[in-house]
C-alpha cells in the first residue's frame, strides 16, 4: 500500500465582489471534507495557496494543542518533558564513578566487583583480554581507547569464546557478545526487586540534563511558544531583576497588548517584591530544594507583601539568616513597609541593626536552657543599651564587644592551596588561594558564588584527592597545595541523625564512656549486665513496648502522625530491671536527662568523659541535655554538636575545616565562644575556612577573600582577598563598606589607628606582595 494525497474539487469561480457568500459556502465544505485544510488554486497561474482551520503549520500539517497555561509547567503532564517527567535531567550510570581507579589495573580492581577476587567477572575479563589481546595488568587509563569502551559499553554483535569453570571445575567454553560493564549495571538496576542491591548500584549514578528537552523541563510544543522572542524557560531561568528589566520593556502589537498589559503588571509587581527582599540573584526556575532556609522564608514574605493585607500579626524567625549586611538593609526596609501598612511584625533576630530598627525590644534570658526562661528587658532598642542585667543590651551599648585580634597570624607564601579556573555556576574561572594554617572568612553578597566555590569546588576536589570520593566538584583547571593537609572536614547544619534515636550523647561518642560506667557498677556485675544493657538500640535493657523510641507513634488518618510518651516506660526508654542500676545516686535515664553543663559537674572525675563535655561546653551548648532527640536541634546547635566532635579528636594539626554560616541562630555571646573554639583549631596549625556574612567573625579572621561584587551572574569574581584592614580599603566591595566602620570604631577605641588602604580600584584582587608570593 502507498500513501496519497487526493484532492477534491469543491468549486470553481471568478472571483467578484458579490460572490463572498458563495466563497464563504465553499470554503467551509472544503474545509469540512478536507480535515481542516483547503487549497486554493489561480487558474490562470497555478499557484495554489493552502489554508488550514487548525492550529497546525498548513504545509506539514504539524498541529500545536490551544495554548493553555499548564502547558508550560512541567509539574502538569500536560506540559512536561514526556522522557524526564519535567525533572530537566536523568540519570545515568556515569564512567567515572563506575572506574572508581583509573590508575589501577582491571585485574587489581580499577572496578569495583570486576576484579580477580570476583571469579565470574575475572573469567570474563580474562577471555575479553585473550580476544582482543590487551594485558589486564595494565593500568585501566593506559589502555587503548577502543579496549576501554568494549570493557564499558560491550563488543555489540562481535561473539567473543568465553571460558568458564564450571561447578566441577572444569572449563566450558561459550560464545556469545559481551554485554559491557555500563548496560550489565544498566539491566541489573532495572530488574532488581532488593532494594539494598538498587542502593549499591546507585552509587555509580549521576545525571545529566535530559537530551530531549535539554534541561529545560519541557516538552516541545511549550519550547516552540516565544514572547517578545523568548521562550518561557529562558525567562525563567535570568535572575529575578533580570527578568524584570525584560517586562519592563516587553512590548507587543495591537490587542495583544492590552491583553497583556495586567498580566504584566501582576507580574512586575511580584518580582519587584523578590528584588526588594533581597532575592533578584535567583531565578524563577531554581529549584525549592536548592534554597536555604532564609530564601525560602524570604519568597514567603515577598508572597505577604504582595497579598496587601492589614492588621495581620506576621511572626519571622530569623530573616536575616544568609544576607550580607546590603541585603540586610533592605530586608529591613520591607519588615517597616509591612507594619506601615497596618501589621504587627514580630522577629526573633540576633542580627544588631535588625534590633536597633525595631519599635520595642524583648530580651530573653539571661542564660540559656535552664537559666533562661525570664524576659530580662523590654523598651527601645535605648532601654535595653541601658539594663544592666541584659547581656544582649551590654552587647549593644558597647561595654562589651567581641575583640578584635591584637596580631593576626601572617599568610606563608609558601604554604598556599591554590585551585584555578574554578567555573562553577555563576563563577568566572576565578583562581582561589587559601593560605595555610590561618583562620580565612570568605564573603560576599548573597549569591555571589560563595558556596560554589567552597563546598562545590574546593570541598569536593580536595575530598576527591584524598579520599577518593564520588563527590563530582564543580569544574576547575587544576589544584595546587594538597600536600598541606591529610584531612578535610566540612561542617554543614545538616541533622545529626533523622531519628529520636540520635542525640549528642551518641554522636560525639559520650554515650559510649558512659554505658561502660553503668556495667562496671556493683550492682550491674552481679547481675552480669554489660555495656549493651544500658543502650536503647538493641534488645535487653530497652523497653520493648515502644523499643527504646520512648514514644509511641499513633497514626492519624488524613492527618501528620502524633507521638505520645510511652504508657509502660512513660517516655524513660529503658525497663525497670536497667533503671534499676545507678550510678552516684542516678540511673541512665536520669544521667540522659542532664544538661551538658549539670553532667560536666557530674562526671568532672572521669577524664575521657569530662574531655567530650568540656568540648561541647565551648561550643556553648551547656543547655542542651545529653539525651536531646536529634530532630529537636536547630541547625546551628547541630553544627556546634559536630564541631564539639571535631574538637574532642586528637588532629595532626593538617585539617581543612570548612564552615558555612556557623553563626547562624547565635547571640553575640555564643558567637565570641565560637570563634575562641575555631581560633584554637587555627592555633592548632590547621587551615579554618568559614563562609560568614557576620562582620564580628570577619574582623576577627586572618585572611579574606570576598567575592561580588553583586550577586547571580553579576557575581562570581573574586575582588578583594587579604587581611582585613587590607580588604576594607577595597573601593566596589559591599563588604569593605560595611567593614570599614567597624576597623576604624575599633581604631578610635583603643586610640590607634587602623591602617586601611583606601581609594584602591574596584579590583582589589591582589594582596600585597609580602603575604602571597
Amino acid at each position: 500500500n502507498q500513501k496519497h494525497t487526493v484532492e477534491v474539487v469543491v468549486d470553481r469561480l471568478r472571483v467578484r465582489p458579490d460572490l463572498k457568500q458563495r466563497l464563504a459556502e465553499s470554503f467551509e465544505t472544503a474545509l469540512r471534507n478536507g480535515d481542516g485544510r483547503a487549497i486554493a488554486v489561480e487558474l490562470d497561474s497555478g499557484t495554489e495557496h493552502l489554508y488550514s482551520a487548525q492550529f497546525a503549520c498548513p504545509i506539514c500539517n504539524y498541529s500545536l494543542p490551544e495554548l493553555e497555561p499548564r502547558l508550560f509547567s512541567f509539574n502538569n503532564p500536560m506540559g512536561a518533558c514526556p522522557r524526564c517527567d519535567g525533572l530537566g535531567s536523568i540519570n545515568f550510570f556515569d564512567p567515572k564513578r563506575v572506574v572508581a581507579f583509573p590508575q589501577l589495573s582491571l585485574a587489581s580492581g580499577a572496578i569495583r566487583g570486576w576484579d580477580r577476587r570476583n571469579q565470574f567477572y575475572s573469567q570474563m575479563l580474562q577471555s575479553l583480554a585473550r580476544h582482543y589481546g590487551f594485558d589486564l595488568e595494565k593500568s585501566f587509563e593506559q589502555l587503548p581507547e577502543r579496549v576501554q569502551q568494549i570493557v564499558l559499553y560491550g563488543s555489540e554483535k562481535e561473539k567473543i569464546a568465553f571460558q568458564y569453570l564450571s561447578e566441577r571445575g572444569k572449563p566450558v567454553v561459550r560464545e556469545h557478545a559481551f554485554e559491557g560493564i555500563i548496560p550489565n549495571l544498566e539491566r541489573r538496576y532495572r530488574e532488581t526487586d532488593s532494594v539494598m542491591v538498587r542502593e549499591e548500584l546507585a552509587k555509580y549514578l549521576n545525571n545529566k540534563p535530559c537530551p530531549e528537552c535539554d534541561g529545560t523541563r519541557l516538552r516541545q510544543e511549550a519550547r516552540f511558544v516565544k514572547v517578545g522572542g523568548r521562550p518561557i524557560y529562558e525567562v525563567s531561568n535570568w535572575p529575578l531583576k533580570e527578568t524584570g528589566e525584560f517586562f519592563g520593556k516587553l512590548r507587543l502589537e495591537g490587542q495583544r497588548q492590552a491583553i497583556a498589559d495586567k498580566i504584566v503588571t501582576e507580574v512586575m509587581s511580584r518580582l519587584q517584591f523578590l528584588n526588594n527582599v533581597g532575592l533578584d540573584y535567583l531565578s524563577l526556575d531554581r529549584s525549592a530544594e536548592t534554597l536555604s532556609g532564609g530564601e525560602a522564608q524570604r519568597i514567603r514574605l515577598a508572597s505577604q507583601i504582595g497579598s496587601g493585607l492589614t492588621g495581620v500579626m506576621y511572626v519571622l524567625d530569623e530573616p536575616s539568616i544568609g544576607l550580607h549586611q546590603r541585603d540586610n538593609d533592605r530586608l529591613l526596609a520591607t519588615l517597616k513597609h509591612l507594619r506601615d501598612l497596618g501589621n504587627s511584625v514580630i522577629v526573633v533576630e540576633h542580627d544588631t541593626e535588625a534590633i536597633l530598627s525595631a519599635d520595642h525590644v524583648v530580651d530573653m534570658g539571661p542564660g540559656a536552657g535552664e537559666h533562661g526562661g525570664q524576659i530580662v528587658a523590654q523598651g527601645t532598642p535605648e532601654d535595653i543599651g541601658h539594663a544592666a542585667h541584659s547581656l544582649t543590651g551590654q552587647y549593644l551599648a558597647g561595654h562589651r564587644q567581641i575583640p578584635i585580634p591584637e596580631h593576626r597570624h601572617r599568610a606563608d607564601p609558601k604554604r598556599v592551596l591554590t585551585i584555578t579556573g574554578a567555573s562553577g555556576n555563576n563563577l568566572k574561572a576565578v583562581t582561589l588561594r587559601v593560605p595555610v594554617g590561618l583562620f580565612v572568612c570568605v564573603t560576599g553578597v548573597t549569591g555571589s558564588g560563595k558556596s560554589t566555590l567552597i563546598n562545590d569546588t574546593l570541598y569536593q576536589a580536595v575530598a576527591r584527592h584524598l579520599y577518593g570520593s564520588s563527590g563530582e566538584p564543580a569544574p576547575y583547571t587544576e589544584i595546587h597545595g594538597l600536600e598541606f593537609y591529610d584531612k578535610v572536614i566540612s561542617i554543614d547544619q545538616s541533622p545529626i541523625g533523622r531519628t529520636p534515636r540520635s542525640n549528642p550523647a551518641t554522636y560525639t561518642g559520650l554515650f559510649t564512656p558512659i554505658r561502660e560506667i553503668f556495667a562496671q557498677t556493683k550492682d550491674a556485675r552481679e547481675r552480669g549486665y554489660g555495656p549493651g544493657r544500658f543502650s536503647f538500640n538493641v534488645k535487653g535493657g530497652r523497653c520493648e513496648a515502644c523499643q527504646g523510641d520512648g514514644l509511641i507513634k499513633v497514626e492519624m488518618h488524613f492527618l501528620p502522625d502524633v507521638y505520645v510518651p510511652c504508657d509502660v516506660c512513660h517516655g524513660q526508654r529503658y525497663n525497670r530491671e536497667t533503671l534499676e542500676i545507678q550510678y552516684k545516686g542516678r540511673n541512665i535515664h536520669e544521667v540522659l536527662s542532664l544538661t551538658v553543663e549539670q553532667a560536666f559537674a557530674f562526671f568532672e572525675p572521669v577524664p575521657v568523659v569530662a574531655r567530650k563535655l568540656r568540648t561541647l561546653l565551648d561550643v556553648g551548648l551547656g543547655y542542651i541535655t545529653l539525651g536531646q532527640s536529634a530532630t529537636t536541634l536547630s541547625g546551628g546547635e547541630a553544627q556546634r554538636v559536630k564541631l564539639a566532635l571535631e574538637l574532642s579528636k586528637r588532629d595532626t594539626g593538617r585539617t581543612l575545616y570548612i564552615l558555612d554560616e556557623p553563626t547562624t541562630g547565635l547571640h553575640f555571646h555564643d558567637i565570641e565562644m565560637l570563634l575562641t573554639v575555631l581560633h584554637r583549631l587555627r592555633d592548632h596549625g590547621n587551615t579554618v575556612i568559614v563562609i560568614e556574612h557576620n562582620l564580628d567573625v570577619i574582623k576577627t579572621a586572618d585572611w579574606i577573600i570576598d567575592l561580588g561584587p553583586e550577586g547571580g551572574a553579576g557575581g562570581g569574581r573574586i575582588i578583594a582577598e587579604g587581611p582585613p584592614d587590607h580588604v576594607a580599603g577595597a573601593a566596589g566591595s559591599y563588604t569593605a563598606q560595611h567593614l570599614r566602620p567597624v576597623l576604624e570604631r575599633h581604631a578610635a577605641k583603643i586610640g590607634g589607628r587602623v591602617a586601611i588602604e583606601a581609594g584602591r580600584s574596584a579590583r582589589a584582587r591582589k594582596p600585597p606582595a609580602d603575604l602571597i608570593g
